[in-house]
């Protein structure tokens, strides 16, 4: 029989950094305090917990990898939003930035996790990041914790 790694181990000892996006903040914040809700739920001290704000979603790629090379952190979870306008300008970015994001994780071989919200609409984006309810930012930091978790397990 294969042996199997729990899908739902804690690891409340990890170091996570989340990368913000200002841009939309009124949509980002709630991402954001979902987030650090459910590391917070699930044993994360805050004090392993740093929070580091960049203008938008491009720029989270770059803040990303500086600290996913850092050995004092054990995951990176990226958070923003990018809501349709009247140009193809918010493809780019959230294109840009999910190409940048993965190449980070397979570079660092961390988790880097990639929740940057890309919507048609305002409406869509808020129902994603209900303070009760759906909020992407508290499936972020599970996805983090159980990431984490499984490449602790391999040697």
């Amino acid at each position: 029989m294969a042996k199997t790694v729990s899908k739902k181990k804690k690891t409340p000892a990890l170091r996570i950094a989340i990368v913000v996006a200002r841009f939309n903040e009124y949509i980002t914040e709630r991402l954001l305090e979902g987030c650090l809700e459910e590391l917070q739920k699930n044993g994360i001290l805050r004090s392993k917990v740093q929070v580091f704000w960049v203008p938008g979603a491009f720029e989270i790629p770059l803040v990303a990898q500086r600290l996913a090379k850092k050995k004092t952190v054990d995951a990176v979870i990226c958070l923003g939003c990018i809501i349709k306008g009247e140009t193809h300008h918010y493809e780019l970015v959230a294109e840009a930035t999910a190409k940048g994001l993965m190449e980070v994780a397979l570079q660092a071989g961390k988790p880097v996790v990639f929740e940057v919200l890309a919507t048609e609409t305002v409406a869509l984006a808020q129902a994603r990041s209900q303070t009760k309810g759906i909020n992407k930012g508290r499936d972020a930091a599970r996805t983090a914790m159980e990431t984490a978790g499984v490449l602790k397990t391999i040697k």
